[in-house]
């Protein structure tokens, strides 16, 4: 890569809670060449799955999911916290390293038969991705691969997704 991407991630201590590390990629998302490198290098791999939809998750997954959409042609599906989104909705409940999320989608945005990318900025546990993934694949469509900016590596979450392609930028 042209720009070194983990240099532009900022570690936040004890956020959101004691003894947490965040992992913020605002400084990453400020910088026009390290903007421009992530959503290149991450549509760049997913074109390869020839997916229908990017699927982003609420809230940063969707901060960059609708441009890897963009550069791979495919349209786009946020999946949203409840209540964000207006009905009717369906959602999947997840367990977070420090808490639970549920996320929702607009069940006529994803199609039996869809390839599914779907894009999280962070795999933690893989929590976030293992619901989604199977909201998606309930609805009859098909996860072609999961991509994300940043992996946890000692959160063990590719081995919770082992069965879905993966694909990240940046780990630690």
């Amino acid at each position: 890569m042209a720009v070194d991407l983990k240099e532009r991630v900022r570690d936040v201590p004890d956020w959101p809670e004691q003894g947490v590390v965040f992992r913020d990629i605002t400084p990453l998302l400020r910088d026009p060449e390290a903007l421009d490198e992530t959503i290149r290098a991450l549509a760049e791999w997913g074109k390869e799955r020839k997916p229908d939809v990017v699927l982003g998750a609420e809230a940063r997954g969707f901060i960059l999911g609708a441009a890897i959409a963009r550069e791979i042609g495919s349209g786009f599906v946020p999946a949203r916290r409840p209540g964000k989104l207006p009905p009717e909705t369906i959602g999947a409940t997840y367990a977070l390293e420090y808490g639970q999320n549920t996320l929702e989608l607009h069940p006529e945005t994803i199609k039996k038969g869809d390839r599914v990318l779907i894009h999280d900025d962070v795999l933690a546990t893989g929590g976030t991705v293992e619901a989604i993934a199977g909201l998606v694949e309930s609805l009859g469509a098909e996860v072609v691969g999961v991509a994300f900016i940043i992996e946890l590596t000692f959160l063990d979450g590719r081995e919770r997704l082992q069965k879905y392609d993966l694909h990240s930028l940046i780990a630690y």
